[in-house]
């Protein structure tokens, strides 16, 4: 029985708590021109990284303090109910929206269930894409200031903005934004990555399918890196002509196009 009260009493906490800054970020932008600031200010980083914090992995740490594994799985009983019902609201407030939707649409082409239970197991890594932002504000700038690699200015790619779109509303509304942030956010780290790779290990592998997919995110797959039979001679003799100057990017990278990346390579 006390496990069910800290249960029930964490996971109505938390939709409480997430309708309250729903409602919150529904006011913000009808406060005149200050409000609409402060939105665009929430709707990228670094002010999104707060907002992001909040909604998603923020309960998953206070419920544990607060109520133990009851609270856990309270704060994720809550974060769904509280999506379940910001969703009814806002399709409600929103009932001569634009149809079809594209919920409607693919409820039709793989049946209802089978969209929704699949759209909700996306949301089981929502904790992974925060902590790969994570990573990106506190992991990756050391890195990038003891080798020399570009920084990033993370509101080029960890925003959201299809709030702004005609017709989404609701459920559609709630799944995009998730997309767009997520989006953004691999996208960022993707970008990191290939100066990684680029950097300390630029050698293809040995079998060329793996070579074909890598390439379409780490491009100097077939644009700089030695081959997989050659040796380590090969892989010393490319690091000193691509990195033996300042510029220590992936070797397609708008750095090495530019005078020291300009934009490109300034502080976040």
């Amino acid at each position: 029985m006390q496990f069910l009260n800290r249960f029930g009493a964490v996971a109505v906490g938390v939709i409480v708590a997430f309708l309250i800054g729903a409602a919150i970020l529904h006011i913000i932008p009808r406060l005149g021109q200050a409000g609409r600031r402060i939105s665009d200010a929430l709707c990228r980083a670094p002010m999104l990284d707060w907002l992001i914090t909040y909604f998603t992995v923020a309960p998953l740490f206070v419920g544990p303090i607060l109520a133990g594994w009851a609270g856990f799985f309270g704060a994720i009983v809550g974060q769904v109910g509280g999506v379940l019902i910001w969703t009814l609201i806002t399709e409600l407030a929103n009932r001569n929206s634009p149809r079809p939707r594209i919920v409607t649409v693919l409820n039709q082409l793989i049946g209802p269930w089978r969209n929704h239970l699949a759209v909700w197991l996306t949301a089981i890594v929502t904790p992974m894409f925060w902590i790969v932002r994570m990573a990106e504000v506190f992991v990756y700038p050391p890195i990038a200031m003891l080798t020399g690699f570009p920084r990033y200015k993370s509101s080029d790619w960890v925003r959201v903005s299809r709030h702004k779109f005609r017709g989404l509303v609701g459920h559609d509304l709630i799944w995009c934004l998730y997309c767009d942030w997520m989006t953004g956010v691999w996208s960022l780290g993707t970008e990191m990555l290939r100066n990684v790779e680029s950097f300390w290990c630029p050698i293809r592998f040995d079998n060329e399918k793996k070579c074909e997919n890598c390439s379409v995110d780490f491009p100097d797959v077939n644009h700089g890196w030695v081959p997989a039979d050659a040796n380590i001679t090969d892989a010393a003799r490319v690091l000193q002509e691509q990195h033996g100057n300042s510029t220590h990017a992936w070797f397609g990278h708008p750095v090495r196009l530019t005078v020291k990346g300009s934009e490109t390579a300034a502080a976040k």
